[in-house]
C-alpha cells in the first residue's frame, strides 16, 4: 500500500494482517537485570553544557527554529482560538493543524489533528533558547504561551478529537518552558490546563479502539492518553506539584505493561510510535516511584523490538509493532513504503534508550540511538514553512525520501524536538565523570569538584574510525571519562597522549580514569568493520550492506545482481560514497544523510 494511504487511521483494520518480529534479534535478548535497580541513574546534562559544531546536526536544528520563527503567533494559535469559541485572526496553516469542525477525522486529512503541534513546537522553542540564549525566541515562546493561556476553555477539550494528545504536548511545551525558558507564569498556565482538561479526559489510559466518548465516529477513539503518563511524572519532577505524580499514576497503561514485564510479547497489531513513546512512561515510572516492574516492562520491551527492527534501527512498517515469529518487516520490503515514522519514533527511541542508558549503563542502548540516529532522522527531508513534512523512510526495494501529502502532520511536531536533543543525547554523567555516548563534534563544558573542564572532540566519524578529544581544566583534576564502543567495533583501541591504554576496551563503555589537565588528549579508533545483516533468518539472501554504524543504500531504480563478497568488497570512492564492482556495472552505495530524491534500496538480494 502506498506511504500515503498508510496512517493511524488503519493501523487497527491492518492488525489482523500483521505479523510479528524476527524471530531471531540482532543481538540475543537480554533480558532483566534486577541488578539495574542497584544502580544510580546517570544524570542528563543541560542543552546550554554542550556545543555541536557537526553541520549536519546543527544545520537541522537552525532550519526546524527558523520555520518556527517565521510562522505567525496568530497562524499557530488560531486552531486553538476557533476550538475555543473565539475571535481568531492570522491566516490558516492549514493541513492537519487546521480547525474545520466539519471534517472527517477518518479520511486523516485536512483539519485531521487541529493545534496538535503547539506544545510540541513551544517544547522545541525552550529547547532552542537553552542551546542558544537568543531572546527572540524566548520573546515568541512567552508571547505564545500567554495566548494560549487565553484560550484554555472546554470547549477546546469537546471539539478535539485528540484531548489526552493534545495535553499531553501542551505540558511538556509548559515544563520545557519553565525549566529552559524561565518563563514565571508556565506553571500556574499549566494548573489552569489541567484543571479545564481533566473533565475531559478518560479517567485512566484508554488504547486506541476503544470508545469512551459515545455518539462520536472511529477516529474520535484514537487518541492516546496511555502515553501521558511521562510528562506528568516529569512535571512532578519539576516542581509542579504531587497532583501530577498521581496522575501519572492514574495513566500508566498496565495492561500493557504487565505482559511486558512478565516476558510476554503483546505489541502485534498496536500502533508503533505511541506504543514505543508510552515505554519512556514505564521508564519514568521507575525513575519517579521506583516501580521495577516497569522497568522491567520497558526493558523487555526494548528487546522485542530491537528484534523487530530494520538494519537502519527504524521500527513498525504500516506504523505496526509486530508479533514475535512474523515474517512482516520482509513482506513490507515489497508492499509498503511506510516503513517507519521517521521523526515521531526517532523521538520515542531517543527517549527510551537515553532512559534505558541512564539507568542501566549499559553501552547498546547507545550503539541503537547512534544507528537511529545516522539511519533515519538525521537524513529527514527538511521542515518548510507550507508545512511539508518527511514523515516515513521508506525501506522498499525502490525507495524514495518523499514529503508527506498531509502538512504540518504529526511528525513536523517532533522533528524540532529532536534536533535539539542532539545536544543532551551525546553526553551523561555520574559523579566520577562523564560517560561519552554519541562521537558527533562538540563542546562538553562542565564543573568536576570544583574545577571548569571542557572536553572537545573532533572527527569525521562515521565516516573515518579516528576520534579525537581534548581536555581542558581550570585546574587539574581526578576523574573518569568512559568511552561507549559499539558492539561491531571489533579491536578498538583507546590512548591518552599518545600511550595506548593497557586494558583492551570491550563492548560497553571503556573507562579512563586519572588526573586530567590541559592539553590531555585522546584518541578513540573505532574501526569501520563492513558486515552484511539479513532482514529475517527465513530469508539470509536478502542483506542490508553496513560500515560502522552506516547502513549504505544502493542507488538506482533497481540493484543489479550482486554477490556478498562484492558487498563487503565495498570501497569508498568518494567523501561519503561507496563503490560495489559487480558484473553488470559499479554500484554506488550511499549513506542516508547522503541521498536526496534519488531511488534506492536498502535491502539487496545477494547470490
Amino acid at each position: 500500500m502506498p506511504a500515503s494511504k498508510i496512517s493511524r487511521r488503519n493501523f487497527l483494520s491492518s492488525a489482523s494482517l500483521a505479523a510479528a518480529a524476527l524471530a531471531v534479534p540482532r543481538h540475543a535478548l537480554s533480558g532483566f537485570s534486577h541488578s539495574y535497580s542497584e544502580l544510580r541513574p546517570l544524570d542528563e546534562f543541560d542543552y546550554s553544557d554542550v556545543a555541536l559544531s557537526s553541520e549536519l546536526h546543527d544545520q537541522q536544528l537552525h532550519e526546524n527554529i527558523a520555520v518556527l520563527m517565521e510562522l505567525s503567533d496568530d497562524s499557530l494559535l488560531k486552531p486553538l482560538r476557533a476550538m475555543s469559541g473565539q475571535r481568531a485572526p492570522g491566516d490558516e496553516l492549514g493541513g492537519w493543524y487546521l480547525y474545520d469542525p466539519d471534517a472527517d477525522g477518518r479520511a486523516v486529512s485536512v483539519g485531521f489533528a487541529p493545534a496538535c503541534t503547539f506544545g510540541q513546537w513551544v517544547s522545541a522553542l525552550a529547547r532552542a533558547y537553552a542551546i542558544n540564549r537568543d531572546e527572540n525566541i524566548r520573546n515568541k515562546l512567552l508571547r505564545l504561551n500567554r495566548e494560549y493561556a487565553k484560550t484554555i476553555t472546554a470547549d477546546f477539550y469537546i471539539n478535539n478529537r485528540f484531548p489526552a494528545y493534545c495535553y499531553d504536548k501542551f505540558v511538556c511545551g509548559l515544563m520545557d518552558s519553565h525549566r529552559l525558558a524561565n518563563d514565571p507564569d508556565a506553571l500556574s498556565i499549566l494548573e489552569h490546563t489541567t484543571d479545564v482538561a481533566l473533565p475531559h479526559l478518560p479517567g485512566k489510559a484508554i488504547e486506541h479502539g476503544r470508545v469512551w466518548r459515545p455518539g462520536k465516529d472511529e477516529s474520535w477513539t484514537w487518541d492516546e492518553s496511555y502515553t501521558i503518563s511521562e510528562n506528568l511524572f516529569l512535571a512532578y519532577k519539576r516542581g509542579a506539584g504531587d497532583r501530577y505524580r498521581d496522575l501519572g499514576k492514574q495513566y500508566l497503561d498496565d495492561e500493557y505493561y504487565d505482559p511486558l514485564a512478565e516476558g510476554r510479547s503483546n505489541f502485534a497489531g498496536r500502533h508503533a510510535y505511541s506504543h514505543v513513546n508510552s515505554l519512556c512512561s514505564a521508564m519514568q515510572a521507575y525513575m519517579t516511584l521506583g516501580s521495577v516492574k516497569h522497568l522491567r516492562a520497558a526493558s523487555n520491551a526494548f528487546d522485542f523490538l530491537d528484534a523487530q527492527s530494520f538494519a537502519t534501527g527504524g521500527w513498525g512498517p504500516n506504523e505496526l509493532l509486530l508479533a514475535p515469529d512474523s515474517d512482516g518487516l520482509y513482506k513490507s520490503l515489497t508492499d509498503s513504503h511506510a516503513s517507519f515514522e521517521t521523526p515521531c519514533g526517532a523521538y520515542a527511541h531517543f527517549k527510551l534508550t537515553r532512559y534505558l542508558l541512564r539507568v542501566t549503563h549499559n553501552g547498546r542502548y547507545g550503539d541503537s540511538m547512534e544507528r537511529v540516529m545516522y539511519n533515519t532522522v538525521l537524513g529527514a527531508k527538511p521542515l518548510h514553512t507550507d508545512g511539508r513534512t518527511f514523515y516515513y523512510s521508506d525501506y522498499n526495494f525502490q525507495g524514495r525520501k518523499v514529503y508527506s501529502n498531509n502538512h504540518w502532520a504529526c511528525c513536523s511536531g517532533t522533528l524540532p524536538q529532536v534536533a535539539a536533543d542532539y545536544h543532551i543525547n551525546s553526553y551523561l554523567r555520574d559523579p566520577q565523570g562523564v560517560y561519552v555516548n554519541l562521537y558527533i563534534p562538540s563542546t562538553l563544558r562542565w564543573a568536576q569538584d570544583g574545577a571548569a573542564v571542557s572536553l572537545s572532540q573532533e572527527s569525521l566519524y562515521p565516516f573515518d574510525s579516528h576520534i579525537a578529544f581534548r581536555v581542558t581544566a581550570s585546574s587539574p583534576k581526578e576523574f573518569s571519562l568512559r568511552f561507549r564502543i559499539p558492539a561491531w567495533a571489533d579491536g578498538a583501541t583507546v590512548s591518552v597522549n599518545g600511550r595506548r591504554v593497557k586494558e583492551r576496551p570491550v563492548v560497553g563503555f571503556a573507562a579512563v580514569r586519572r588526573e586530567w589537565k590541559t592539553g590531555d588528549r585522546i584518541d578513540l579508533d573505532l574501526p569501520l568493520a563492513k558486515r552484511l545483516e539479513p532482514i529475517h533468518p527465513k530469508h539470509p539472501e536478502t542483506v542490508a550492506l553496513l560500515v560502522g554504524p552506516l547502513v549504505l543504500f544502493a542507488m538506482g531504480e533497481t540493484a543489479p545482481a550482486v554477490a556478498r563478497r562484492q558487498l563487503l568488497a565495498a570501497t569508498k570512492s568518494a567523501k561519503n560514497s561507496w563503490r560495489v564492482e559487480t558484473a553488470a556495472a559499479p554500484l554506488t552505495m550511499l549513506p542516508f544523510t547522503s541521498i536526496s530524491d534519488e531511488p534506492y534500496s536498502t535491502y539487496l538480494v545477494v547470490g
